[in-house]
């Protein structure tokens, strides 16, 4: 037993060393041999618990806090990790009895206490808006009279008429780089004719790729702006002969998720068939309110812009079909294995607005994949995860060569698992200024070969992920 102990003791110091060169997913796998070694340590469990919340499997994170508290039921940190992964899943009543939990045993920690009153804020703001919501309201565009909205003479950036153009894109680019915004005339505009074409696009798009042309899929780019700038950089701008399908997750977390759907957008307007949008599950309300979209549209244009951003993000389809070969969505697959390409098809997203926390939308936009067989709890707490004989059998009863899916950090940018069935791709390097990741894209050409291109995040001015977020409390982690 002494043994075990050290020989875990030994593997948990890999593990330390691992969060302090922000390698995540290493320091999980030492965590994890070193449980597998001695399970009597909380420190192990809680140190575990950390590398989960930074991977987002705070469901994860959650269990192993609470293994640490079986262990150690004073243990302060354990009660924190939890708290902090119980608010990323919006389960903010569990939180508050964790940072409570916290208080009580530390009764000087002056952190706890804000964390606790921010989180009794955030228990009675759900609770009043949950008595006033309104079951079908109405559109955010109700109303809304662009026209009448005046551009000041001073306004020293392009200008928009009544179709988007690429001098206008070009300026906007410059002006986002410069810190710089566009008129609330033209982001209203460009809103509202984008959701008016993906409102009209079927719910699973369906694409190929002609001779001579080229598509690039991207992942979760996050509000990291100018990496997103550095992927055209260095792979070419949406063009005639160059489409792009960007796979969710577009904003929250990064502090330049406005210029990124506005920008995507503008292209969007500009190319209706040349730049796609996959909804992720970042482009719902409940994930804006809590990661920072909502409090960044409200910093730097106005609440009714984050509405007519959330009404444009419900009509977002949910899958593209490349070539009959990719089936490519944010999440991944399914509870059930009868779910088919048709299924897909034939829902209706725009009978629900926001993916809620069961069936085929929320599985879409929610799952992971696993190594092991079959399928198995979520460990995000949202979802569940499926394995690779899952992929195989759903890849073979729709004719699929594989799924290509986003959501996750890969280390590398990218990962092909599943026998090469299931291929996630990351397009956020450095997600969050704290995860030494690569990001990735894929390009894909007329033979429908997968091409991989890995990049290296670029700097950016100084303003730190979750800068607008109206949530403290996930600054912590």
């Amino acid at each position: 037993m002494a043994t075990d102990k050290e020989a875990a003791n030994a593997l948990k110091l890999q593990g330390n060393k691992a969060v302090v060169a922000h390698d995540w997913p290493t320091a999980l796998d030492f965590y994890t041999q070193a449980i597998e070694k001695y399970d009597k340590e909380p420190a192990i469990f809680c140190n575990r618990a950390q590398a989960q919340i930074k991977l987002e499997a705070f469901g994860f994170a959650i269990a192993d806090a609470t293994s640490a508290l079986e262990l150690d039921p004073n243990y302060v940190k354990a009660y924190w990790r939890r708290a902090l992964a119980n608010t990323a899943t919006l389960n903010y009543k569990a939180a508050l009895k964790d940072f409570k939990a916290v208080v009580k045993r530390e009764p000087n920690n002056q952190n706890a206490k804000l964390k606790q009153a921010d989180c009794e804020k955030l228990v009675r703001r759900l609770e009043f808006e949950k008595a006033i919501e309104v079951s079908d309201p109405p559109s955010a565009f109700e109303g809304l009279d662009i026209d009448a909205i005046q551009v000041e003479d001073a306004y020293d950036g392009v200008h928009l008429g009544e179709e988007m153009t690429q001098e206008f894109i070009d300026d906007m680019i410059e002006r986002f780089k410069n810190g710089q915004k566009i008129h609330r005339k033209y982001v209203f505009q460009i809103i509202k004719a984008v959701k008016e074409l993906v409102y009209n696009e079927p719910t699973m798009v369906e694409v190929g790729v002609e001779a001579g042309k080229k598509l690039t899929v991207c992942g979760d780019t996050h509000g990291q702006y100018f990496d997103l700038l550095e992927i055209f950089r260095r792979n070419g701008a949406p063009s005639d002969t160059h489409a792009y399908l960007f796979n969710g997750d577009f904003v929250d977390r990064g502090s330049w998720s406005c210029e990124i759907a506005l920008l995507l957008y503008a292209y969007k307007w500009l190319r209706p068939n040349g730049l796609f949008l996959n909804r992720g599950n970042h482009e719902t309300d409940d994930m804006n309110k809590v990661y920072g979209f909502e409090g960044e549209c409200k910093a730097k244009y106005n609440e009714r812009v984050f509405k007519v951003f959330s009404e444009s993000f419900s009509a977002l389809p949910l899958a593209t079909l490349i070539g009959e070969k990719y089936l490519v969505l944010h999440g991944g697959l399914f509870s059930d294995d009868k779910i088919t390409l048709n299924d897909i098809r034939k829902l209706n997203r725009h009978n629900q607005r926001q993916p809620g926390q069961q069936g085929l939308m929320m599985e879409m936009l929610w799952t992971d994949p696993q190594t092991q067989p079959g399928r198995g709890p979520s460990k995000r707490g949202v979802g569940l995860q499926f394995g690779p004989d899952i992929t195989k059998r759903f890849c073979e009863n729709n004719g699929l060569e594989a799924i290509i899916r986003s959501h996750e950090v890969r280390m590398d940018g990218y990962e092909v698992e599943h026998d090469g069935r299931c291929i996630t791709v990351f397009s956020a390097p450095r997600y969050c200024d704290s995860t030494e990741n690569k990001g990735a894209y894929i390009n894909i050409g007329p033979e429908l070969e997968l091409a991989y291109e890995v990049f290296e995040a670029v700097p950016h001015p100084d303003i730190k992920p979750m800068a607008y977020a109206q949530n403290s409390i996930l600054s912590q982690m």
